[in-house]
């Protein structure tokens, strides 16, 4: 059998040889500490490039949108979310479980925008009744799109004229920097930065498309950190001699964005490929993600199709739609097997 070709997610990476080497170099101590030189540079680094005081190393994007969470919002407090983003469906309600913050879930318009209109409308009076509505968390890129800035902006300062604080889950950040930058003809370091600017906390994760084995960060200002810092702790995320993946995340910010441009391209190149099948309809991806939605027949087999692929080497999900995520582990050669063995099944 060839080679796996893993489309699954962007989250299966294994580090280069360039990162490994990265790693065994790295100059650690204790970030419990804060003594991890390795850690420190990261968070510097990374605070510095979004434009914010500080920032917190922490081992998942999970952790990072949890300590978010619990640092901007009291037990009884609320945050206003979309009903697909990542921190509300897909972190085992870890806020209200660990927290005691209710979710205020809203539904996502076709781009994956929330309304003004209905954000504004699940802002809770003040009154007794009511849990007190705190913040206002948006995801960037959500499932492959890329909210317009313009959008952003729109809805911080709505949430700021509102007295909420706001968190972008920006676990895939560089891929919307990226995105941006392709049209802007700006370095994707400053359309990232622009994007984060509108934010009071943002998270990001090196583990993704940045392809380091491990990792998030979080940002925000000096004292909101500190809470965070805490919340980390009480969590067990505290680590000890972390620079070995902070190594990596530095690698990857040194060598990994700019390269995301290959995996949107990719992305491209299966959705085209895809094209015109009867039953299928194919979303044109923004990013890294290509969503293929299956009718009538198609659908019923969709659990079959992802065998079939299995069987011949390309792992795919299938959890609403079928899901094909293009990342640095994955190159043209494994992108034409993918189209070839899909059309191929559906034809028939």
């Amino acid at each position: 059998m060839n080679s796996i070709v893993d489309l699954r997610s962007d989250t299966v990476t294994r580090p280069t040889a360039a990162m490994y080497e990265a790693m065994m170099r790295a100059p650690v101590g204790d970030d419990t500490y804060g003594e991890d030189p390795t850690v420190n540079a990261l968070q510097e680094r990374i605070a510095g490039m979004l434009g914010f005081e500080a920032a917190l190393f922490v081992p998942s994007g999970t952790q990072g949108n949890l300590c978010a969470l619990l640092a901007h919002c009291e037990r009884g407090e609320e945050y206003i979310v979309g009903q697909m983003a990542h921190c509300y469906r897909w972190e085992g309600g870890g806020a209200a479980v660990l927290g005691g913050i209710q979710p205020q879930p809203i539904e996502h318009a076709m781009d994956g925008t929330l309304a003004l209109a209905r954000i504004a409308e699940e802002i809770k009076p003040k009154n007794e009744h009511f849990a007190t509505t705190r913040l206002l968390a948006l995801e960037n890129t959500l499932g492959g799109r890329v909210l317009p800035e313009s959008y952003l902006k729109a809805a911080t300062e709505l949430a700021t004229q509102r007295g909420l604080c706001s968190h972008l889950d920006g676990a895939r950040l560089f891929n919307a920097a990226v995105a941006q930058a392709a049209f802007s003809g700006c370095r994707p370091e400053t359309e990232a930065r622009s994007i984060a600017g509108y934010f009071d906390s943002v998270s990001v994760c090196f583990s993704k498309g940045l392809g380091a084995p491990a990792g998030s960060a979080l940002c925000g200002s000096a004292d909101f950190i500190a809470r965070a810092r805490r919340i980390r702790k009480i969590a067990g995320g505290a680590m000890r001699q972390a620079g070995i993946l902070a190594a990596a995340a530095l690698h990857a910010l040194d060598n990994h964005v700019a390269r995301l441009a290959e995996d949107h391209r990719l992305a491209k190149r299966l959705s085209k490929g895809l094209s015109g099948l009867a039953g299928v309809s194919v979303e044109a991806p923004d990013t890294n993600m290509v969503f293929l939605q299956l009718h009538g027949r198609a659908r019923e087999r969709a659990n079959e199709l992802v065998q079939h692929l299995r069987h011949h080497g390309i792992l795919a999900t299938s959890h609403y739609r079928l899901r094909l995520v293009t990342h640095m582990d994955v190159d043209e050669e494994g992108v034409a097997r993918a189209i070839g063995l899909i059309r191929d099944f559906l034809e028939k």
